[in-house]
């Protein structure tokens, strides 16, 4: 699409507030940005790397900006293209090493490379059949977890079999019955010929490691280096990332101690906590001045993390927004008597958003497990709300949104003239588009939902975007999965929902058992647990409920409210608190 160029370096830095600034006119050596939920890291970092290239200090093609899902690394690039700064190589860490394991394999190693697999579970299930194995597919999860643990701290099977009996991997699985499927598993891999996602990054190391031309060439195709959310990288990434540094210190990381939710799967913030230790001379600059949220929310989501490793203070202004806000109802905490008095008053709830004209991808249903959404759901559909499950079937993958990418491809080969939005709708309406929903909620009403998103796209391109232009920005998007909203409620769980907002959030099931989840049971876990309460919190722009119910669907009576509940109350006026019977 059309990118937009900027006259001058000082155009970058133009509507940055002095915080922003400062991180963004840090363009070499180490550099650690410690910013708080909704500060506006992103826009800092993209700015930073904006600024670095329009004032010649950055030569596009030599920045590596490096995050961690698809998603993320597609926003980067819109923005990036949006401030001018094409060229620069926005990718995951994975992305970022598969491209050079493609490169480097048949000069170094020889022959095709290995096939990646998608998923452990079913070569998991083979490996067990190859030892004679009876295992379920929760277990399955459970070792497939277990692998990807082992791998992310490069940690040799020898050293694994010593801290395997402290690990809670399986109830069920003897520790020599875990060990004998991690080598069975790597055994059937090896054989097959095949590579999982943790052996990218393992096979790129070594790679680096053992030949020094190799390295050599990284090293003189990339000089700066971004790392966003830099509390989730795990210490192979963390290995990697210093190969691709060397002996040079021009990287800056970005990330909140207070967003460390994967700690099960290898992630830690001693890296970014430690920078400063690391990098004596770094310019360490703070980002807590919330954008997004209300006062009340952000002074809660404070609350939550106070005294704790890594945690943002209020930026004054907050404070006085914070005192001149008490008594406000932008966070309320309900209590009701059972699972579907819950899910069915949040609908009523939503209904009356909608009707009161909010747009329903700006409201979001956010819970601990993907078994609490099957009640959210029903009681959303029994009122007529669409809905869209985060995580469920990618926005590309829908048929419908396959068939329109397809179909707009083939007319912007004949380069039709006139405007964009013409040529869109004139292929999306054959398809199930118009001007006007479907009434009724079901398969034509989704349908109507993605194609509609594509049209959205299509109203939001800059003027003068022509449709090879646009057709180019879906493809780049299709790559990356970067998915467009969709008018319909969000349903997520509290990990997936990480890196998104939405102005009005539900937070069910905040009680003990489900948030903390019960196998939180020593201090670690339950910090983890208070982090990702924090995540969802944090993702609330203008109104949060929390709630919990007494009851669950099946038992009577067996929960108690979120011990982290009541780090909120005290905070929250009693009109705010309500008993939902």
């Amino acid at each position: 699409m059309t990118s937009a160029r900027l006259t001058s370096a000082d155009d970058v830095l133009r509507g940055l507030d002095d915080e922003q600034r400062l991180a963004a006119r840090a363009l070499l050596g180490p550099v650690c940005v410690l910013a708080g939920a909704g500060t506006g890291k992103t826009r800092a970092i993209t700015h930073r790397i904006a600024y670095g290239v329009a004032s010649g200090v950055y030569s596009p093609s030599r920045v590596m900006a490096l995050t961690f899902t698809n998603r993320a690394a597609g926003e980067l690039r819109s923005r990036l293209r949006a401030l001018g700064a094409t060229g620069v190589a926005a990718r995951t860490f994975h992305s970022g090493a598969l491209a050079q394991l493609n490169y480097f394999w048949p000069q170094f190693i020889g022959g095709s490379m290995p096939r990646i697999i998608d998923s452990k579970a079913r070569l998991l299930a083979h490996a067990a059949d190859s030892v004679n194995i009876r295992i379920d597919a929760a277990a399955l999860r459970d070792i497939a977890g277990e692998i990807e643990w082992r791998k992310v701290r490069r940690m040799p099977m020898a050293d694994y079999e010593g801290v395997l009996a402290s690990r809670p991997v399986s109830a069920h699985l003897a520790t020599q019955t875990v060990l004998d499927l991690h080598l069975a598993y790597e055994r059937l891999k090896d054989e097959r010929r095949l590579m999982d996602f943790e052996d990218v990054l393992l096979v790129t190391s070594g790679l680096l490691e053992s030949e020094p031309r190799a390295l050599a060439h990284v090293h003189e195709q990339y000089r700066f280096f971004v790392v966003d959310e830099y509390q989730d990288v795990s210490p192979l990434q963390h290995d990697l990332l210093q190969l691709w540094l060397g002996d040079r210190d021009d990287v800056c990381v970005v990330g909140d101690a207070s967003q460390t939710i994967y700690s099960f799967a290898g992630a830690s913030s001693d890296y970014l906590l430690g920078f400063g230790s690391r990098y004596p001379d770094a310019t360490i600059v703070k980002l807590e001045r919330n954008y997004r949220s209300t006062p009340a929310i952000i002074e809660a989501a404070n609350r939550l993390m106070r005294g704790r490793p890594g945690a943002l203070e209020l930026h004054p202004a907050e404070r006085a927004a914070q005192a001149a806000s008490s008594g406000s109802s932008d966070l309320e905490i309900d209590e009701f008597r059972n699972d579907h008095a819950e899910a069915h008053a949040i609908a009523a709830r939503i209904t009356a958003l909608i009707e009161a004209g909010e747009r329903a991808d700006a409201i979001a249903v956010l819970m601990r497990t993907n078994a609490q959404s099957a009640v959210i759901e029903s009681a959303l559909a029994a009122a007529g709300i669409s809905v869209r499950t985060h995580g469920s079937t990618r926005f590309f993958d829908l048929p419908e949104v396959k068939r329109a990418v397809l179909e707009l491809r083939g007319y912007a080969l004949s380069r039709p003239a006139g405007p964009l939005f013409k040529h869109v709708s004139d292929v999306l309406r054959p398809l199930g588009w118009s001007q006007h929903p479907p009434e009724e909620p079901g398969a034509a009403r989704d349908r109507w939902e993605a194609l509609n998103a594509i049209m959205g796209l299509a109203d939001d391109a800059p003027e003068g975007t022509t449709l090879d232009d646009f057709v180019a920005d879906l493809l780049e998007r299709q790559a990356a999965q970067h998915e467009p909203g969709l008018a319909a409620v969000t349903l997520a769980t509290l990990h997936s929902a990480k890196g998104l907002e939405w102005d009005h959030v539900y937070l069910v099931g905040a009680a003990e058992g489900l948030l903390p989840i019960s196998h939180a049971r020593d201090e670690r876990g339950v910090e983890e647990e208070r982090r990702l309460f924090y995540v969802g919190v944090t993702r609330a722009r203008r109104s949060l409920r929390i709630s919990w119910a007494r009851d669950g669907q099946h038992r009577s009576g067996s929960r108690s409210p979120s011990r982290f509940l009541q780090d909120l109350r005290s905070r929250i006026p009693d009109a705010a608190l309500s008993d939902a019977r």
